[in-house]
């Protein structure tokens, strides 16, 4: 659904949101809601709201659109309007839900507390049980969701077969053929901004890498699912980052996708099965810490004691998970990191990942990295708070919002006069080498920004061992 499809739409649910009554404190009884199910908004969070608006300013989509549909007070207004049974759960209202980031700037906003992630991602596993959605959709989703992230095998296979098609002179082919066009889910869409691949994967295979000099912790280090082919070195850079620090990690084979794509999709029950299986994984070493390099993915697993609190089985483990869940540049702070002593003479800003600066509260310790790296000029980026664009799947699904919040933020890197844009996550630095080039490409200028991770400096201010 387009953006214009949405203004055309938005009449009618501008005039429902502005006819909603002064919310109750505690709810209605629910008996002619459209949720259901042990995954539905619970009243307690959907309540909160009081529609004060605080929330509007914060909001990516609404300050590019305007509609307050598009808005956090919006949406939960249609939710609790199919709560109330006063509305359906249509391609209407899903629309608006799904135009959603999940970026959870509203959350910092709030003065209420409405845990607005949590609640939007329980809404979308209403919309996969209510409602039907196209079948190639479905086909897709199912492939995606549940095979291809449940098994890093099978990502691999994946990834190879995409480096052959780029390689192999098959993507001119499908290009100039025009086949992309008729092939079913966005293929042009994928083709077009597939993501270049690491020349080789980053494969868990079980191994211990020891602290240098005197262990200060042992930690278990997530690989993750689209990191593991996009951004390998940066995974291996993290890995002698920790060591130099004097941190033992420990990379455990039996572990897999963290789940969060799968629960901000709606897919609740693969995501419980992934948070599963990680925690066996990373508890059997007996870890002081687990680390993430993945602002998303470090995200997910602070919720997984949430994610599994019905679970009597797994309940007390997984909020152990999620307390000594640390990204990795809060590890680095903790412990005290080894201040690097070569130069990097490079002005460089900073794009907060939005599951480390609205869900993690994680602001300060990346800067402190850089700001530690001698000969390094640190900027601070224009409008930090707003996201890029990417979150996760968002960028496909959603393609013409996330371009145009993607450009933005291209706009605001080049501004800031930076050579290197920093991020830590792969969705943030994918988005930001897509849009910096479209940008360059528009103002038929030559791209001057690269997009690093801050890990990946620091390990280059390390220099060899």
């Amino acid at each position: 659904m387009t953006l214009m499809e949405r203004l055309t739409q938005e009449d009618s649910l501008e005039r429902f949101n502005n006819s909603m009554p002064t919310p109750n404190v505690v709810g209605p009884a629910g008996t002619f809601s459209g949720f259901s199910g042990p995954h539905a908004p619970q009243d307690s969070d959907l309540y909160k709201c009081v529609h004060c608006g605080f929330c509007l300013q914060a909001c990516p989509t609404y300050l590019e659109t305007g509609l307050e549909a598009e808005s956090p007070r919006g949406r939960i207004a249609l939710m609790k309007g199919v709560n109330e049974g006063r509305l359906d759960i249509s391609p209407s209202v899903i629309g608006h839900w799904d135009m959603c980031l999940q970026c959870r700037a509203c959350e910092l906003a709030c003065p209420s507390g409405v845990e607005y992630g949590k609640l939007m991602e329980a809404t979308k596993s209403q919309v996969k049980q209510h409602t039907k959605r196209p079948l190639i959709e479905r086909v897709i989703r199912s492939i995606g969701y549940n095979t291809l992230l449940a098994s890093p095998r099978k990502l691999r296979l994946l990834g190879n077969v995409l480096k052959f098609y780029r390689k192999s002179g098959m993507r001119t082919i499908a290009r100039s053929s025009g086949i992309l066009k008729i092939l079913p889910g966005n293929a042009e869409l994928a083709d077009k901004y597939l993501p270049d691949l690491s020349k080789k994967f980053f494969v868990a295979k079980n191994q211990i890498h020891p602290a240098r000099g005197i262990r200060k912790a042992k930690v278990a280090m997530l690989a993750g699912c689209v990191m593991t082919l996009t951004h390998a070195k940066t995974l291996e850079a993290t890995v002698r980052v920790l060591n130099r620090n004097g941190i033992e990690v420990h990379i455990s084979k039996a572990q897999g996708c963290c789940g969060a794509l799968n629960a901000h999709s709606g897919e609740v029950e693969s995501a419980i099965k992934m948070a599963k299986k990680n925690i066996d994984s990373f508890l059997s070493s007996n870890p002081d810490a687990i680390v993430s390099a993945s602002a998303g993915c470090g995200a997910a697993m602070k919720g997984y004691d949430e994610l599994l609190a019905g679970d009597s089985k797994y309940a007390s483990r997984a909020t152990h998970v999620a307390e000594i869940t640390k990204d990795i540049h809060e590890l680095l702070v903790e412990y005290e990191f080894e201040s690097p002593k070569n130069a990097l003479n490079v002005t460089v800003t900073y794009q907060d990942p939005c599951h480390l600066r609205n869900v993690q509260r994680i602001t300060n310790a990346p800067r402190t990295i850089l700001e530690s790296i001698p000969g390094l000029k640190f900027v601070e980026l224009s409008e930090p708070e707003v996201c890029c664009g990417s979150a996760g799947t968002y960028s496909l699904t959603e393609r013409e919002m996330s371009a145009q919040l993607g450009q933005r933020k291209a706009r605001n890197v080049i501004a800031s006069g930076a050579n290197i844009v920093t991020t830590g996550n792969p969705g943030c630095a994918m988005q930001l080498d897509f849009a910096l080039t479209e940008v360059a490409t528009e103002n038929s200028s030559k791209r001057t920004t690269a997009v690093r991770y801050v890990v990946d400096l620091l390990d280059e201010a390390y220099g060899p061992d």
